[in-house]
């Protein structure tokens, strides 16, 4: 049942997912589903405040240490939690640690904010996901767990048919596009308790011819040497995308539409 209720104030905290990538603006910068969201609150509510404190790259533990004390300092009316993934992908995962760790944010975040969202997150079929899902099902199971008892709302993307189509991920295979980030918005949207903006967004997109086999072959080894390797790069070097990136939107302040100034070639 819908709700519409009226909040004055959200901070975002996680890592790249909730930073925005790859819903990328013309000047360079990313959107992504949280600013979606906080237009859409803003719109409704005059005044209204927004933070972002996401960075790519963090870790469960990262995202404790840096985030969580902001988050809950800022007291507003809404505080979104999703982390933990990236744990997930690292070949040596401790998910003992992760579920501790991601007890303890939600213990702190809770009683700092009048509602807490959490999120089973979208996940693209392949053979990559396909190894690591039992992590991520534990991942979720826990964020099941942490939501009764501390009331928490879950925002549950985990196997949603319209968010593991290939098209509404990036070429880099672990980011969602801009219409994927949208989708992301209005569920989060709905959980939250607002009327509707668009019903169908489960709704897969109208099937397209598949590639063909070059197409495919040629787009692999664009990923593997755009992506794969530098990522394994940096896990091997124990390097992240996010070293010495400062959060999006570190002040609760009110929102603004950005003013998007288009980069000439």
């Amino acid at each position: 049942m819908h709700t519409n209720p009226t909040h004055t104030s959200l901070v975002a905290v996680g890592d790249s997912f909730t930073e925005g990538m790859s819903d990328l603006l013309p000047d360079g910068s990313y959107r992504g589903w949280a600013d979606v969201l906080a237009g859409r609150m803003a719109a409704r509510t005059p005044g209204f405040r927004y933070a972002n404190l996401a960075v790519r790259g963090k870790l469960i533990g990262q995202i404790v240490e840096e985030q969580i004390d902001l988050a809950a300092a800022m007291r507003p009316d809404v505080i979104t939690l999703v982390g933990g993934l990236n744990d997930t992908l690292r070949p040596k995962c401790d998910m003992g640690r992760v579920r501790g760790l991601l007890t303890e944010a939600v213990e702190r975040l809770a009683p700092s904010c009048k509602q807490l969202v959490l999120m089973r997150s979208p996940g693209r079929q392949g053979p990559v996901l396909e190894r690591f899902r039992p992590r991520m099902e534990e991942l979720f199971a826990c964020v099941d767990d942490l939501a009764e008892r501390h009331g928490a709302l879950v925002v549950d993307l985990y196997g949603v048919p319209s968010l593991a189509d290939p098209r509404m991920w990036d070429v880099d295979r672990l980011h969602l596009t801009a219409e994927g980030h949208r989708r992301v918005a209005e569920a989060v949207w709905q959980t939250l308790g607002y009327e509707a903006e668009d019903t169908e967004w489960r709704t897969p997109m109208p099937p397209s011819a598949p590639p063909g086999w070059l197409e495919r072959r040629t787009a692999d080894v664009r990923f593997t040497r755009r992506h794969l390797l530098p990522w394994i790069g940096r896990r091997l070097t124990g390097r992240s995308s996010g070293d010495g990136r400062p959060a999006k939107r570190p002040d609760l302040l009110p929102y603004e539409e950005p003013i998007v100034q288009i980069i000439q070639e």
